[in-house]
């Protein structure tokens, strides 16, 4: 009965696969790859039609099925690597030549067909070293292969050919996943399960829909492929791990073959200490240095894969957070596999001081800017190899290193910052963890990155300086307005003492004096409490515009001529805060004032107004001094700094209008020489309805 299933499974997979031979030499035979898979499906089908010949009628052609089915595994792993791109057009077999990865899997198949042989001819020297588990354990390893092939071949390949290579890594990672376990229960159990076996055709001939749909979607296939050395060192990695396994499987076996009563202790004691070796070495940073290393050396012409390198390299220095310069020493050490470093950078003082570390104790040793170490990184730019150092000193100019550089611990390279050709730093590496080579190509990347990490330090400091420079920028502005109010109070108390003399005999006048006095000083009290403590400005409240302009005009009283104040609309509100508002409308009526003679008017009008934008306050401050010209007020009026009075800081005009332009309002003003001036404030009005409405 179980013959008639395999006859039947290995049939449907041989007519499966026949008809994939045809369809690529007739229909698909212009398609990317043909000859290869070709060969593949041929060897398939007679691998299988002879499975289902030796089922039915022939149960003596075993080992020549042994023999094809290795042949079918290495047709399919070289159609998996015409794919992954490692035979060119015109460059034919002689890739076995160039190629170090070639080479070993076709020693690899070489070594399967010779166990073969060697299974089949000599089975007396097979059977002296275990029978058939050595064998068996090849075949699965040809299985571990051609999955690491597959993954390999869709992890490399760009999305939008993955939509046409899917399926064909389903159905070839589909064959030899069920190989490996047919292949692992056959080691577990030490004989073939005749079951698995005869299932083993219908599970090829289901693959196959799946590898004629990939082919039929091949127009996208693409061979210009280049393996990552990132992918290749998991690669690398897991099929290390499967051949450490596969062999510790097979030296776990002998011991409880030849240890006696012992035996079963001693395999589960030593297949345990396997398995952790094999963790520790997977976890070593010292291992994954040399893997990377060797992987660089043996198979790429370069040692680097710059993409992904410069990547990481500035994903690193461009992240978030403080601590960029230990940052830039992990980037730069990264680079060559170093555990460790520290930075120097040169400050104002003329020294190079240390300002991180990674991975190492802390240092504290300064160098001048003047030394020998300095004036050779500076001048030659040149990256110093202290092993090669010590050896030789002459190739470095016979500069004297300091004593602390060469005691440094475990010291390898010192490595120079240099931006715009000036030495900015410099940065000392300890040795690697794997044993690297100073060619041009390493001394250049490091050169380039430390000169991109020297940009981004000096970023970084610009920026500092750029935001000391601001708080001092907002300080003096602030020190600026303060000062200028001090020169208005000044001003204030200066006109008092000529009136002062002449209405000293008047209660009113006096009464009038000591206020504007007493307001005087405990503006300047406050004010120089601001500046000190720096306080960020009050929020803005509902205020009485009434109120406000009666204080601001009462505080005026005791000049001359004395403003009048005018309410039209009584009870107006607006949002505002009341000491920035009153020093502002103050500010427009002691400029009025001054340039008022002494029989002229000052006049403040307060009225509701109404226009497109709503509601809204009037304040209106008109003189009949001696006006501005239109060009004076177009081009000086508001600009900071610029004032027709000798002793005029010429702030006033430009704080007043940048404080009422941020309360939502407008300053406009009309003037004619020798006809006085009149000032237009327009604020919001505010309205606690509306203010709730819109919160």
């Amino acid at each position: 009965m179980l013959s008639s299933v395999a006859v039947f499974s290995y049939g449907a997979a041989a007519l499966a696969f026949a008809l994939l031979f045809v369809l690529q030499l007739s229909v698909w035979r212009g398609r990317a790859h043909a000859p290869a898979l070709a060969v593949a499906a041929l060897a398939t089908a007679l691998w299988a039609g002879l499975n289902a010949w030796e089922a039915a009628y022939a149960p003596g052609l075993s080992d020549w099925n042994d023999a094809l089915d290795i042949c079918r595994n290495g047709a399919w792993s070289v159609f998996l690597l015409a794919l992954l791109g490692f035979f060119q057009r015109g460059a034919g077999w002689q890739a076995l030549r160039h190629n170090r990865l070639l080479r070993l899997v076709a020693g690899f198949y070489a070594l399967l067909l010779a166990a073969e042989a060697v299974a089949n001819w000599a089975p007396a020297l097979l059977a002296s070293v275990g029978g058939m588990l050595p064998l068996v354990m090849l075949r699965a390893g040809a299985a571990v292969l051609g999955m690491i092939l597959v993954e390999q071949l869709y992890r490399n390949k760009p999305l939008q050919e993955r939509w046409a290579l899917k399926y064909a890594c389903l159905g070839i990672g589909g064959m030899y996943a069920y190989d490996f376990y047919l292949y692992s229960d056959s080691m577990l159990f030490r004989q073939l399960n005749p079951d698995i076996w005869a299932a083993r055709g219908f599970v090829h001939a289901l693959t196959m829909p799946l590898i004629a749909l990939a082919v039929s979607r091949s127009k996208a296939w693409s061979s210009e492929l280049s393996v990552s050395r990132r992918v290749l060192f998991h690669s690398a990695a897991l099929a290390g791990s499967a051949a450490y396994l596969l062999v510790m499987s097979s030296a776990g076996y002998y011991l409880r073959f030849f240890g006696g009563s012992w035996g079963s202790v001693m395999q589960v004691a030593f297949l345990f200490g396997a398995t952790v070796l094999l963790a520790g070495v997977l976890f070593s940073g010292s291992f994954r240095a040399w893997l990377k290393v060797f992987i660089s050396k043996h198979f790429y012409s370069y040692n680097y894969d710059y993409r992904e390198e410069w990547m990481g390299f500035t994903r690193m220095l461009s992240a978030d957070g403080p601590n960029l310069a230990e940052r830039a020493i992990q980037a730069v050490a990264g680079l060559v596999e170093s555990p460790g470093g520290a930075l120097w950078l040169r400050r104002e003082s003329g020294q190079f001081e240390p300002v991180a570390q990674w991975h190492m104790p802390l240092v504290s040793e300064t160098e001048p800017a003047e030394s020998a170490l300095c004036q050779f990184l500076e001048s030659k730019q040149w990256v110093i190899d202290m092993q090669e150092y010590e050896r030789s000193p002459s190739l470095y100019d016979d500069i004297v290193i300091p004593h602390w550089v060469r005691n440094f611990p475990r010291v390898w390279l010192v490595l120079p910052l240099v931006m715009q050709g000036r030495l900015s730093g410099f940065m000392l590496l300890q040795l690697p963890r794997s044993a690297i080579q100073l060619n041009w190509e390493v001394i250049d990347l490091l050169k380039i990155a430390c000169s991109q990490a020297a940009s981004y330090l000096a970023q970084q400091d610009a920026a500092m300086a750029l935001m000391v420079a601001r708080q001092f920028e907002s300080f003096n502005r602030m020190s600026t307005f303060v000062v200028h109010d001090l020169k208005n109070l000044v001003a204030q108390l200066s006109l008092l003492i000529p009136n002062a003399h002449k209405h000293r005999n008047n209660p009113e006048f006096q009464q009038d004096m000591l206020d504007t006095v007493t307001h005087s000083v405990q503006k300047m009290k406050l004010m120089l409490q601001k500046l000190s403590r720096n306080d960020a400005p009050a929020r803005p409240a509902p205020l009485f515009i009434d109120q406000l302009l009666q204080q601001a005009v009462s505080l005026k009283a005791a000049f001359e001529p004395r403003p009048q104040l005018k309410v039209e609309t009584p009870g107006l509100r607006v949002l505002a805060d009341w000491e920035r508002l009153e020093r502002v409308l103050g500010h427009l009526i002691q400029n009025a004032i001054e340039a008022t003679p002494l029989d002229g008017q000052v006049v403040i009008a307060l009225r509701s107004s109404s226009g497109a934008g709503g509601d809204s306050v009037l304040v209106e401050i008109s003189d009949s001094g001696a006006g501005m010209t239109e060009e004076f007020i177009r081009d000086r009026l508001y600009k900071p700094f610029e004032s027709t009075k000798p002793a005029g800081m010429g702030i006033g005009a430009f704080e007043s209008r940048e404080y009422i332009h941020e309360l939502g309002g407008t300053l406009e003003v009309s003037s004619r020489p020798q006809q006085g001036t009149t000032f237009q404030v327009t604020l919001p009005l505010y309205n606690a309805m509306s203010a709730e409405r819109a919160a």
